[in-house]
């Protein structure tokens, strides 16, 4: 069975990928406009709710606990970097966030970040003392959250009667990716779900079966999720129109600039998603529906999945079948291309037996078309 997330925009939302008009339209994360996404989503029936972490966005843990309220049952997939808090006050958090949104929690570790991003944080860490600290982290993070105190010792980290008011119920899933040697040493011991970047199936394929070894040498199993960018439409013509007119508004100077960018970053998330285009706008299509081109200009996930719905559907279980249990999409603007997954996709996933059956009254969606 699938689990399905959307992208919560946090730094703003628009219907171009990277806005260079003036007068195009754009809409800040205000309170308002991210109510409109989480309560549509909870609407369509996704699971949960990405929220980025970084200094180009609002902070994770605020903005979703505002939206607590008034949402009752999609989960918040909150992101945030471990080298900014104390485990202990991290594991204090997620056990308040736990109880006060009845078990709706999942924490997104990320370790990885640009060292000019770092730097903003008083962060200077080499890349591999960054990720030792990570997996001590999540180490004294789970122990806080026992029943009894927690004692630890490590290279970076030392506490001594570590513990929460109460232990959260149930354990937030931990979730993680990254795709360096070190990441994938973390991934394998500690979190619950290892994540990729939308990439070709040959070579998702490699990193799944590499990580299930790894973990296995820990007596582990993982679950895996992967992220795309997702156009959806009722014929295949009218899903790459729409890539195309997001590919039109892309400055030349900007994917330029993003290409230096990327020939300097020390991610190898990052370099193997610009490997996917080399900079170029032709030969897009890497493999049947998916498109590396938001890539071009976009840092992080540059792939998307674009087809009519049955070939979306299609390419879901396609790497569902590789391992992929979790897919956490996204695409612009988010607000109405997750009515357009929700109303064109979901209903096949669901009777393909993909997505579990709607029981009971359904709260009634709002299309855009």
């Amino acid at each position: 069975m699938l689990t399905l997330h959307w992208f919560l925009p946090t730094g703003g939302d628009s219907r171009d990928v990277l806005p260079t008009d003036p007068n195009a339209v754009r809409r800040p994360p205000s309170l308002q406009y991210l109510a409109q996404v989480a309560t549509a989503c909870e609407a369509l029936r996704f699971d949960g709710l990405l929220t980025p972490c970084g200094t180009g966005c609002e902070d994770a843990w605020l903005a979703t606990a505002a939206l607590l309220t008034i949402t009752q049952r999609i989960k918040f997939l909150v992101a945030f970097r471990p080298a900014l808090l104390t485990p202990t006050l991290a594991a204090q958090m997620a056990s308040t966030y736990q109880r006060l949104s009845d078990g709706r929690l999942l924490l997104n570790i990320v370790t990885g970040a640009e060292q000019a991003e770092l730097a903003r944080f008083g962060v200077f860490e080499d890349k591999a003392t960054r990720y030792e600290k990570t997996a001590e982290f999540i180490e004294v993070l789970r122990g806080a959250w026992q029943e009894t105190s927690f004692d630890y010792a490590g290279a970076h980290y030392k506490v001594r009667n570590a513990t929460t008011r109460l232990s959260p119920e149930p354990n937030p899933p931990i979730y993680f990716g990254g795709a360096s040697q070190e990441a994938e040493r973390v991934a394998a011991e500690h979190v619950d779900v290892y994540l990729a970047w939308g990439e070709t199936p040959t070579m998702v394929s490699e990193r799944v079966a590499r990580m299930r070894t790894l973990a296995a040498q820990h007596n582990r199993t993982l679950r895996f999720g992967i992220r795309f960018h997702v156009i959806a439409r009722a014929t295949e013509a009218e899903a790459w129109h729409e890539a195309d007119v997001l590919l039109s508004g892309m400055d030349p100077q900007a994917i330029t600039n993003a290409q230096a960018d990327f020939a300097s970053t020390a991610s190898v998330g990052q370099q193997r998603m610009a490997a996917l285009h080399g900079g170029r706008t032709d030969n897009l299509e890497i493999y049947p529906n998916i498109w590396a081109g938001i890539g071009l200009v976009r840092g992080g996930v540059g792939t998307a999945i674009v087809g009519s719905y049955e070939q979306v559907a299609d390419r879901i279980g396609e790497y569902h079948e590789l391992g992929f249990d979790e897919f956490i999409l996204s695409g612009y603007p988010h607000l109405e291309e997750a009515y357009w997954f929700g109303e064109g996709v979901m209903p096949i996933l669901r009777n393909r037996g993909l997505l579990p059956a709607i029981e009971g009254p359904t709260t009634p969606v709002f299309s855009f078309r």
